[in-house]
């Protein structure tokens, strides 16, 4: 526990932010941890939820003591192996291709229904359904929007539904002097008539309408609904104002638009591309002319940690529940641990000293006050444009039931039998 906690403590694991916190670990007893912290820290159990315990002497054995800096491209024995003491263990692993698990009899914990897991990634949409339809497969984890309803309606298959801890947004360069992609002199994005024309020009219920086929819960929120520090009024948004959104480009300089590269991934959230492909068309109308550069996760992702693009789109969840995930990743200034995902540059000292208070704050009260302090600035600077948070949707055939995990991650122990 103690070498667990130090390594995801210890940068380049994207886990230090969590722990940013820690001064000490320590093992009082065989069973026992003590953690010092910089001071109280009623949240750091929270905190916890995605580190997961590896065997030191497994880890030392294999040259894996640090975590792979992945935004370097970085990889490692532990990238491709594993290690641990779960309910099933590794059969084979082809990334990609194929993965199995079978149920580890020795576990401590009462044997699942599940004894064996035949995990098969299959990129296309349609051929994922007719995966489910022919019986190659059991289950579909993310069914494709535009099939649902076709699902439900065919003998054999139920759908199961839920919110997902994850909202969808886009981000911008906001402080560099110009954007490398665009044809701009200086950087637009660096205006905040600029940030609120594009909010102006977005529609995000024609986003929910056409592409999303009603799936999704439209929001101007950076923020899953329910994680603390969500208010109705961050979730509001108004219809689209292309005449005044016009009327801020010429008042920001920019009568005549500009160009600029949108990066998007197109194999990692629910329709991506197509939303990145409604952005593009919307943003037209207010002459921002867009090259939509959708490409796979593994290429993209590095792109926004190493501040690589002028213009993303990103999905985040919040696991620990509490808006200070939000704030440690994307928020924050980029130091330490602090701002490894926050892809706009975007940097306020204040903010910051606002953010790391939160650490340590045991008045629940007066914490849920700098939290709505710290909000109020993000939605005030436009840092986020967020489009909706995602509804996801897993079908199954009949006599099978797995609920919707809200982290979508599905818990096979949880999978019972009719």
């Amino acid at each position: 526990m103690v070498f667990s906690l130090d390594r995801a403590r210890t940068l380049p694991s994207g886990m230090a932010a969590l722990h940013a916190a820690v001064e000490e670990v320590t093992a009082v007893d065989d069973t026992t941890v003590h953690v010092r912290l910089s001071g109280p820290a009623p949240l750091y159990v929270q905190n916890l939820t995605n580190t997961f315990i590896m065997s030191k002497a497994w880890a030392e054995a294999n040259g894996v003591e640090l975590a792979p800096n992945f935004a370097a491209g970085e990889e490692a024995f532990s990238t491709r192996n594993t290690n641990g003491t779960g309910p099933y263990m590794l059969v084979e692993r082809d990334p990609e291709v194929r993965t199995v698990m079978r149920v580890f009899e020795d576990h401590w914990d009462e044997a699942p229904a599940v004894t064996e897991i035949i995990y098969t990634p299959i990129a296309e949409a349609a051929t994922r359904v007719a995966a489910l339809l022919s019986g190659e497969v059991d289950i579909v984890q993310d069914v494709p929007v535009q099939d649902i309803a076709r699902l439900e309606q065919t003998d054999g298959i139920k759908v199961v539904r839920g919110p997902e801890n994850r909202n969808i947004f886009f981000s911008y360069d906001m402080t560099s002097d110009s954007l490398a992609s665009s044809n701009a002199e200086g950087n637009p994005f660096a205006n905040p008539l600029v940030r609120e024309a594009m909010s102006l020009a977005i529609d995000r219920n024609a986003i929910q309408q056409v592409v999303m086929r009603g799936e999704s819960q439209p929001s101007a929120a950076p923020l899953p609904p329910f994680v603390n520090g969500w208010t109705e009024d961050m979730h509001a948004f108004g219809d689209p104002d292309l005449a005044r959104a016009g009327e801020l480009m010429a008042e920001a300089g920019y009568p005549d638009g500009f160009s600029v590269q949108l990066d998007c991934p197109n194999d990692r959230y629910l329709n991506d591309e197509s939303i990145c492909q409604a952005l593009v068309g919307m943003l037209a109308r207010i002459d921002i002319s867009v090259d939509l550069n959708a490409q796979t996760r593994s290429l993209h992702f590095p792109l926004i940690e190493n501040w690589e693009t002028d213009f993303y789109m990103l999905g985040w969840g919040v696991p620990t529940f509490d808006s200070q995930y939000v704030f440690d990743f994307l928020v924050h200034t980029r130091e330490d641990s602090y701002g490894s995902f926050n892809g706009s540059r975007y940097s306020n000292p204040e903010v910051d000293a606002m953010i790391q208070s939160l650490a340590t704050m045991t008045d629940l009260d007066e914490r849920d006050s700098v939290i709505a302090a710290i909000w109020d600035k993000v939605m005030e600077e436009r840092i986020f444009l967020n489009v909706h948070n995602q509804v996801l949707a897993y079908a199954m055939r009949d006599g099978i039931t797995l609920d919707v995990h809200p982290e979508n991650q599905p818990r096979m122990t949880t999978v019972t039998f009719d």
